[in-house]
């Protein structure tokens, strides 16, 4: 108890504070596969400090809430790809990084063996476009899944956004997807 006779409780939501401490602690799956890679790396290191958003990249899919597919997604690749996300934790979400893993990029047209986008393999949360997008869209992206996050019903087990009121959402337009 503090002079002014506060008592320093804090009243909030066991939903908002589920999504607090999950926003806050986003552990990344690294899956690199081409040039969006390097700059992937380069947001990791020390020059953005992507810690200080509690952002701390795994080497395992099991100890990871988000898999950052980063580059040219080719067939033989989407196995491991949906692999790597089904061992995955739920809550999990996934960013696409870059032309190439968004929409096959300038390779899906001469080639038979480019997925053209990894959403037609797993589901996609963020997209960071570029080719190859530097750190600060990784970055932004990033930021664009915490707010994500924030609206979120964790209790329920949906990713669904928390919409004003508590009502229903009335058409699929405005709920986030999944």
């Amino acid at each position: 108890m503090d002079k002014s006779g506060d008592t320093g409780v804090i009243l909030i939501r066991s939903e908002e504070l589920l999504n607090w401490s999950r926003e806050k602690s986003l552990w990344p799956l690294t899956f690199g596969l081409a040039c969006c890679a390097i700059e992937m790396m380069g947001a990791m290191a020390s020059n953005y400090d992507l810690e200080r958003f509690g952002i701390f990249p795994r080497p395992s899919p099991r100890q990871a809430d988000i898999m950052i597919v980063s580059g040219t997604v080719t067939y033989k690749m989407a196995d491991r790809i949906r692999r790597l996300y089904e061992q995955m934790a739920e809550p999990r979400y996934v960013i696409s990084m870059g032309s190439c893993s968004n929409c096959g990029g300038p390779y899906w047209q001469h080639g038979y063996h480019v997925v053209k986008g990894v959403d037609r393999i797993i589901p996609v949360d963020v997209y960071v476009p570029g080719c190859p997008p530097r750190p600060e869209a990784l970055i932004d992206g990033f930021l664009k899944l915490q707010e994500k996050i924030r609206t979120e019903h964790p209790l329920l087990g949906t990713k669904e956004s928390v919409l004003s009121d508590d009502k229903p959402a009335e058409s699929d337009d405005l709920r986030l997807r999944s």
